[in-house]
């Protein structure tokens, strides 16, 4: 049996030393990954001792195989003495092998296994359950895998470095002190726009009906099983806040503070949120709806509102994966319920909440694209009323794309123009708005996935988004809606239809949508941060909204109806780089995930009857 590159070993001994389980590490394996030279010595000797035909190996009778060449019993005076114990230290310095030093205990790891002392660590190729390969090229790229060309340990921030400067494997924390030093708390202040809004009830048939007021949080909370797999995205933490014991109630208490009436979580792990996080929020008067994610990973999304505010229309998980669709072979979901306010006093339309984690990728915005598609479509059948327009729409979640990115303004223009757009190509910094400060605090990563998505270096030129996006064999058109079928009278000029608006470069959605956020400080004007780790800091969650007519936020053309739409009451104000340096970024001590909750606060007027 050949074990390794070098060593042949008998199937019937046993190497193993004592006490030790048959499961441990091969001693050669540990000496022949480190890099300091007294481990390779001892390496080279105890390979050379073990070999089956050195003479002082001399196996029991009866464990000699009839068969094999070791059969032979040697007289014990003819044998050489044993090696050294090789995982003795002294014996091998008494044999002379080793100089009599201590030898070093900060190991470093060999350029075989980490290319440089910070290098992230190696993805590992995941199995989905149906058998899909993860690290097969016509299949999905591992999540969360950096893209070529992005930013590495080197261009982060110098507070946003590794705490100790060692290496940081996979499922392991940065070595450091017990106790977290203490930081102070992030300083975060409620902005109210109220005062922009009208407050007085309106009246029908005589009766006076006020408005409906709730607040919405969206926080994607960071999944501990993520958290272990990317510890190489945390080298600025200390290791005890990174600790699920130390995480949870964290959460929990930032969730319970800020009692949003609805809230829309992102990488909620499915066992924390059995065991821990259900049970917690329904003793806070939350009723809660999941989705976990298809696939092998544990997280997925939650939406959960509070009882005594809303009742539950219906639920609809929405699964992006689509067998024999390549565009759509990820694990990612979305999560939409249709909730119908609680109010004696008024007559309101039901609202429809959507939460969503699209693909991290930065390299592939054509797939974000085709998962926000199918999210939309289905929200414009869930959102439907019976004259054929839709009802309040909440957008929440983490959408891994920045603000004046194509797939953002797709969201909040309704229409994007694609012809000719790279997948992987850089626009132009001085169209985006406050453009210098992106120039001077963002590398060539941060401004790469301003485009849909990012760079994929190819000799062979850049990647060009195809039209259409997704097949028609999805079901979806380019209108992001379901596409119905008629009779046979209608069949071919519908196809006809169909045929020429999949041969445009564009695509469009119905929903009127605007940001409840600005995206830049008003005091600076320095970009908001919703995530921040030791790679970037940039903004990537969102609360989009259907923004009524007189909304603070709302465009004229982007605007529904009072009783249609929402109004923008406040929101909690977020932070930029500056103040996230003075927590030492994200997680930290009092705040436990990697990014930050977006709080947001709105009213919806009552129907008119009539």
């Amino acid at each position: 049996m050949i074990i390794g590159r070098y060593m042949r070993r008998h199937t019937n001994v046993n190497y193993v030393r004592p006490g030790v389980s048959p499961n441990h590490p091969m001693f050669g394996r540990y000496l022949s990954t480190v890099g300091f030279p007294q481990a390779q010595t001892v390496y080279y000797h105890w390979r050379h001792w073990y070999q089956p035909g050195h003479l002082w190996l001399t196996y029991p009778s009866h464990l000699q195989h009839p068969s094999s060449s070791f059969s032979t019993v040697r007289h014990p005076s003819s044998r050489p003495p044993r090696p050294p114990n090789p995982y003795n230290w002294s014996s091998w310095r008494q044999t002379g092998i080793l100089p009599h030093a201590q030898p070093r205990r900060d190991l470093q790891l060999s350029a075989g296994l980490m290319d440089r002392c910070k290098s992230e660590p190696p993805q590992k190729r995941r199995r989905s359950t149906d058998g899909r390969q993860a690290g097969d090229k016509s299949q999905r790229s591992p999540e969360r895998s950096p893209p070529k060309g992005s930013r590495s340990p080197k261009g982060s921030p110098e507070w946003l470095r590794n705490v100790t400067g060692t290496p940081v494997p996979p499922g392991t924390f940065p070595s450091g002190p017990n106790k977290s030093p203490s930081t102070p708390e992030l300083k975060r202040h409620w902005e109210d726009l109220s005062h922009l809004c009208k407050a007085a009830p309106s009246m029908n048939g005589g009766r006076q009906k006020w408005p409906f007021d709730f607040s919405v949080m969206s926080y994607n909370i960071l999944s501990q099983d993520l958290l272990c797999d990317n510890t190489y995205l945390y080298r600025h933490c200390h290791p005890p806040i990174l600790d699920w014991h130390h995480r949870y109630p964290n959460i929990i208490k930032e969730l319970e503070q800020h009692s949003a009436d609805i809230m829309c979580l992102q990488e909620v792990q499915e066992d924390h949120y059995n065991q821990q996080i259900k049970p917690s929020l329904e003793s806070l008067g939350y009723h809660c709806e999941y989705k976990r994610r298809t696939g092998l990973k544990p997280d997925g999304c939650a939406v959960v509102f509070k009882r005594e505010r809303f009742s539950l229309v219906s639920c609809h998980p929405v699964e992006y994966f689509r067998r024999g669709i390549p565009l759509l072979d990820r694990d990612n979901v979305g999560l939409i319920v249709l909730l119908r306010p609680i109010d004696p006093h008024s007559s309101l339309t039901n609202i429809c909440v959507a939460n969503t984690h699209l693909l991290y990728n930065p390299r592939r915005g054509d797939i974000k694209l085709a998962q926000l598609a199918v999210l939309l479509a289905e929200i414009s059948r869930v959102a439907q009323l019976p004259d054929s327009s839709v009802c309040p729409v909440l957008l929440c979640g983490d959408f891994n794309s920045v603000p004046w990115s194509p797939l953002y303004r797709f969201i909040k223009d309704s229409r994007l123009e694609y012809d000719d757009l790279p997948i992987g190509k850089v626009e132009n910094p001085a169209t985006f708005p406050h453009s210098d400060f992106f120039r001077t605090h963002f590398n060539l990563y941060d401004l790469l996935i301003l485009q849909v998505s990012g760079q994929e270096e190819n000799p062979r030129g850049q990647r060009i988004l195809t039209v259409p996006i997704w097949p028609r064999s999805l079901g979806i058109s380019q209108q992001c809606q379901y596409e119905s079928r008629t009779t046979d009278s209608d069949l071919r000029d519908l196809e006809q239809a169909e045929l020429d608006g999949f041969t445009k470069p564009s695509i469009e959605h119905c929903l009127k949508l605007t940001s409840a956020y600005s995206h830049y400080l008003k005091e600076s004007g320095h970009p908001e941060i919703t995530t921040c780790h030791s790679r970037t800091a940039i903004t990537v969650d969102y609360v989009f909204y259907s923004a009524a007519l007189g909304d603070v936020m709302a465009q004229a053309e982007c605007s529904v109806p009072p009783e249609k739409g929402l109004q923008l009451l406040g929101r909690l104000s977020l932070v930029g780089e500056d103040e996230l340096q003075k927590v030492n970024g994200l997680p930290n001590q009092h705040n436990s995930s990697d990014h930050l909750p977006l709080l947001t606060r709105f009213r919806l007027h009552p129907r008119v009857d009539g």
